[in-house]
C-alpha cells in the first residue's frame, strides 16, 4: 500500500495544479478558458477523492486539512451554485460528526480526563465526606441534605423556563472555556475538564454516601450524560488547537494553527446545538421528578442517540465529496 510520503510525491503536482487553477479562475473559472475549465474540474474530482483516500489511510495527518480546504474551494469554483442551505445541512447531517470522530485519540484523552477525576473524587467524597464537603461548594452542599426519590421540585413554568436558559448559557460556557483553553498548549482545556470532573464526582460521592444517592441520579442522567459528552468533545477541541502549536507536523505552526481552529470553531458551534438540548432537559424534565426509570431512558437514550451518531454519521467512508458528481466519474477518481 502507498505510505504517506510516496502519497505526498505522487499527488502533490495535482494538488498544486489546482491551486494555480483556482488563483487563475478566482470567482469566475469561466476566464480559463474551455480547457480549463475542464481541466479545472479533472483536478477537482482528483483532489476531493485524494482527500477521501487520506481520510482513511492517514486520518491524523495535517495533509486532511490541507486537502478539505482545497476540496472546499475546489467545489465552490466547480459547484458555484450550491446554495447555503445545502451547506448547513452536509454540516448538521455529516460534517459535525465527522469533526468529531477525525481525531480519535484526542477524544480518548479529553474524555479520560473528564471521568478519571469523576471516578476518583466520587470514591474519594464517599469514603471522607468531610475533606471532601469543604472542597464542595455551598450551591452543592444540599445534596447531603434528606431526599425522596422522584419528588417534584416545585418549579412553575416559568421558572423552569428561566432555569433552562441559564443552564444552556453555563454549558455554552463551559464549553468555550475548554475550546479555547487550547491556546495555552492544552493546559487551559485540561484544567476546566478535571475540574468539572473533580467538582462532580465530590458532589456524587457526598449525595451517596448521604444515601441520596437515587435521588441525585435522578437529578442529573436525564441531562447529565448528554452534556458531559459534549463538555468532552469541547475538550478534545482545545486539544487540537493544542497540537497545532506543540505538533504541527510538515506544516508551519500558522498554518496548522489556522487549519484546527477552523475544525475546532466548527466542533464547538455543533457541540452548541446539543448543549441547548441538555438544557431543556435539566430546565423542564429534571425539576419534574419523574423517577429514576424514566431519567434513565430519557438520558441513556440522548446519550446513545449523540454517540450513535458519532459512530454512524461521522465514519469517513460515508464523507461524499459532492453527491452530484456521477458514480462514474467518482469511481474513476478513487485511484490515488
Amino acid at each position: 500500500m502507498t505510505n504517506l510520503d510516496e502519497f505526498l510525491s505522487e499527488r502533490s503536482p495535482t494538488w498544486a495544479e489546482l491551486e494555480q487553477l483556482l488563483a487563475r479562475g478566482g470567482n469566475a473559472p469561466a476566464r480559463l478558458g474551455p480547457e480549463g475549465v475542464l481541466r479545472l474540474g479533472s483536478c477537482y474530482r482528483a483532489v476531493a477523492a485524494d482527500l477521501a483516500y487520506a481520510r482513511r489511510r492517514f486520518p491524523a495527518d495535517p495533509v486532511v486539512g490541507r486537502l478539505e480546504g482545497l476540496t472546499q474551494r475546489g467545489r465552490h469554483a466547480v459547484y458555484n451554485t450550491t446554495g447555503a442551505r445545502n451547506t448547513v445541512r452536509e454540516f448538521a447531517t455529516r460534517g459535525y460528526w465527522r469533526r468529531v470522530r477525525e481525531r480519535p485519540a484526542l477524544l480518548v484523552v479529553a474524555i479520560a480526563c473528564l471521568a478519571l477525576p469523576t471516578l476518583l473524587a466520587g470514591y474519594w467524597a464517599w469514603h471522607d465526606p468531610g475533606p471532601a464537603g469543604g472542597l464542595v461548594p455551598t450551591a452543592y452542599q444540599s445534596v447531603t441534605q434528606p431526599r425522596s426519590a422522584g419528588q417534584d421540585l416545585g418549579r412553575s413554568v416559568d421558572d423552569q423556563s428561566d432555569l433552562a436558559a441559564k443552564i444552556f448559557t453555563n454549558n455554552i460556557q463551559v464549553t468555550f472555556l475548554a475550546f479555547a483553553g487550547g491556546i495555552l498548549l492544552g493546559l487551559g482545556t485540561l484544567y476546566v475538564l478535571i475540574q468539572n470532573g473533580i467538582l462532580l464526582g465530590a458532589v456524587a460521592g457526598l449525595a451517596i454516601g448521604a444515601g441520596n444517592g437515587r435521588p441525585f441520579f435522578e437529578l442529573v442522567v436525564a441531562h447529565g450524560v448528554l452534556e458531559l459528552s459534549c463538555i468532552a468533545v469541547a475538550g478534545m477541541a482545545g486539544l487540537r488547537l493544542a497540537s497545532a502549536i506543540v505538533d504541527p507536523g510538515t506544516r508551519s505552526r500558522m498554518d496548522a494553527l489556522r487549519t484546527e481552529a477552523r475544525a475546532a470553531v466548527e466542533i464547538v458551534l455543533g457541540t452548541a446545538v446539543w448543549l441547548v438540548v441538555a438544557g431543556l432537559v435539566e430546565g423542564f424534565l429534571t425539576p419534574a421528578g419523574k423517577g429514576l426509570a424514566v431519567v434513565l431512558v430519557v438520558g441513556l437514550g440522548l446519550g446513545a442517540t449523540y454517540w450513535g451518531l458519532v459512530f454512524w454519521r461521522g465514519a469517513p467512508g460515508l464523507t461524499i465529496p459532492d453527491a452530484r458528481i456521477p458514480d462514474a466519474r467518482a469511481t474513476d477518481a478513487l485511484s490515488p
